[in-house]
């Protein structure tokens, strides 16, 4: 049956007066994503109320302190992964990030950002990898991991699973993902497992449900994560190189005088008391310090680990 043309007319107003409220939150939002006076912190995140808590105060503090070079407001940004962190990065979304130097190192490889400020968390600015057996352990060296199984944290760990991957790699050693801690490595190569935690890695070591653990240095040394009735059954047989603990980026093609102004700002945070609840909220952090040589060196090395790990194991 054919419609009047009274009827097609507001059938079209109906349509039209449905889009416009959207179309205009889309431009409102892309307006807000687009203004140059708006500083917008990221983060990848998998908890964004917590980690919403932890970055705002921060945030609050850095804002007032940039209107000289034309910072107005702030806003905090998570994405749900490295990939989308990206992309947020190359389109201007995200402003600046605290990272691991592992994310750090891809970030920076996809040419999307650049680090430029090191943080200090527990009086350490770096940290290794350390590899452990138990005492009773057969396992000498890297080299005995042949036929062995080691527990890595996650895909995203610099330091227990991109530092110690690539370290296996350099050694000449294969990698295979394993099923489960009850799966067993093929003679020539090192079965792989992730155990999502720290505590987890310890565990599956002294219950002997795998032959190797990594953990960092730090962690290594922390009781919660390393209790005591554990550390004493272990011994370590390897260590990678030292990496800078985390790093605060910027993306590419921030404005010079912003991230200038940034980088003053977060150095001089320590010196200012009104700073000091904002940094111990910001994941414990004590200081900010300026990139040295090797910390650039470290982070360019870890970089080409990390694009051998996922050519090779992933």
């Amino acid at each position: 049956m054919q419609r009047s043309l009274p009827s097609i007319l507001a059938s079209l107003l109906c349509l039209l007066l449905a889009w416009t409220p959207l179309s205009a939150h889309a431009q409102a939002q892309q307006d807000v994503d687009d203004d140059a006076s708006v500083l917008v912190l990221g983060r990848v995140s998998d908890d964004p109320k917590a980690h919403y808590d932890q970055l705002k105060p921060l945030l609050d503090y850095v804002v007032p302190r940039m209107a000289s070079v034309g910072i107005r407001s702030g806003r905090v940004l998570m994405a749900k992964d490295l990939q989308q962190m990206g992309s947020y990065l190359r389109r201007g979304r995200v402003d600046w990030i605290n990272e691991t130097a592992g994310n750090a190192a891809v970030l920076e490889r996809r040419g999307v950002a650049h680090a430029f400020l090191s943080s200090e968390r527990e009086r350490a600015t770096s940290y290794h990898s350390v590899f452990f057996v138990r005492n009773d352990s057969p396992v000498r060296g890297l080299q005995d991991l042949a036929g062995r199984s080691i527990a890595f944290q996650s895909p995203y760990s610099t330091s227990a699973y991109y530092l110690p991957a690539a370290k296996l790699l350099e050694q000449g050693l294969t990698l295979e993902p394993l099923l489960s801690p009850m799966d067993k490595a093929s003679p020539d190569m090192v079965g792989y497992l992730f155990a999502r935690t720290e505590l987890n890695i310890t565990t599956w070591v002294h219950k002997r449900l795998v032959d190797v653990g990594v953990l960092s240095n730090l962690d290594w040394a922390n009781p919660q994560r390393m209790p005591a009735a554990f550390a004493r059954d272990f011994r370590i047989i390897g260590r990678t190189q030292e990496v800078p603990r985390a790093l605060i980026l910027a993306r590419s093609g921030l404005p010079p005088a912003v991230e200038a102004r940034l980088r003053e700002v977060l150095l001089e945070a320590v010196m200012d008391p009104e700073a000091g609840e904002a940094l111990r909220r910001f994941s414990g952090t004590s200081r900010f310090v300026p990139m040295g040589d090797e910390d650039r060196r470290a982070l360019e090395q870890l970089g080409a680990g990390v694009q051998r790990v996922r050519a090779e194991v992933e």
